[in-house]
């Protein structure tokens, strides 16, 4: 219920209502950007300097480990689940879209953490970004398998999309970079850079991340039509997957040992679906996909659900189990 009284939360639920009544309530672009990037580069910093008084561990190795075992099994079997009612391009879609992860989603649950006093990692920052990309190249790999599959059925020569173009566009993204580039700052510069950006980075973010929620609440309640008419396959998904693909993490790091406040995040981590980084690649590299199912999905149904409910219920399971 706490989350519910939290004025970032709160305003991501008006937001919603302002969307849902279709007011004229509008976050220009720019400022929607400018935003983004200040959260990631605050997420950036605020890990560069956890990560600077802890040095690294073998904790550290084995929470990364994990995170890029999510990144590849999730998006694997969500493709094998979802090929037995779609089509190869859609599975692909979505398995890349919920294989990847939300960046809004781990910095508002790294706030719930905090608020209630539980520790986790600065190197978390550093998981969520090794996550990013691998969704999207199994993707690109399948959707050219059923490219090259359709094109011998039809006699047609098709070019396939090239990996390597794939690969230089995840690793060098603006966003990706930010923040990479930002824990690194925070790293070398550690207590007293951390003094020195405290202003920035930590007595700000409340508020730039209450009202890039509300923009996020006003462009959920606009995606989530373009479910209208899609198979009821796609919204069982859409809420089913991000509950069983948190139980997967939470189960990896019961058997890894790993604390509390990184296994929610891990938890968090793998039940968030992209609605950016990978829907800007698959506009490109899937054609074949309307882009209103994977962003209707995951920014329509599967962020509302993890940002209201699916943070506290993540929290409460892993206290149960740890």
């Amino acid at each position: 219920m706490t989350n519910f009284l939290d004025p970032a939360i709160l305003f991501f639920i008006f937001g919603v209502f302002a969307g849902s009544v279709k007011s004229n309530l509008e976050i220009p672009p720019q400022i929607s950007r400018f935003l983004s990037l200040y959260l990631l580069m605050a997420l950036g910093l605020k890990g560069g300097f956890a990560l600077h008084k802890s040095g690294f561990t073998s904790e550290i190795g084995i929470s990364l480990g994990i995170a890029i075992f999510l990144a590849v099994i999730i998006p694997i079997i969500g493709y094998l689940l979802l090929r037995k009612t779609l089509n190869a391009f859609d599975a692909a879609a979505i398995a890349a879209t919920y294989g990847s992860v939300s960046a809004v989603t781990f910095i508002t649950a790294t706030q719930y953490l905090d608020q209630f006093h539980i520790e986790y990692g600065g190197h978390m920052a550093a998981a969520m970004a090794l996550m990013e990309s691998p969704a999207i190249i199994l993707a690109i790999v399948l959707a050219n398998k059923a490219r090259v599959a359709n094109s011998l059925d039809k006699n047609i020569s098709q070019e396939p999309t090239s990996i390597s173009k794939i690969l230089h566009e995840s690793f060098t993204d603006g966003a990706q970079l930010l923040l990479m580039g930002s824990m690194l700052v925070g790293l070398i510069s550690g207590d007293a850079g951390q003094k020195l950006m405290a202003p920035f980075s930590i007595d700000l973010f409340k508020g730039m991340l209450a009202f890039f929620l509300l923009d996020m609440g006003l462009m959920a309640a606009r995606n989530i039509k373009g479910l209208k008419g899609k198979p009821p396959a796609t919204l069982l998904y859409a809420i089913g997957s991000p509950l069983s693909h948190a139980l997967l993490a939470l189960l990896l790091c019961k058997l890894f040992g790993l604390p509390l406040g990184n296994t929610i995040l891990l938890m968090v981590l793998a039940a968030s679906a992209s609605y950016i980084a990978v829907p800007a690649v698959l506009r490109h590299a899937l054609p074949e996909v309307n882009p209103g199912l994977y962003m209707g999905m995951s920014l329509g149904i599967t962020f509302p659900f993890n940002i209201i409910l699916g943070i506290p219920l993540y929290t409460i399971l892993a206290k149960l189990v740890l």
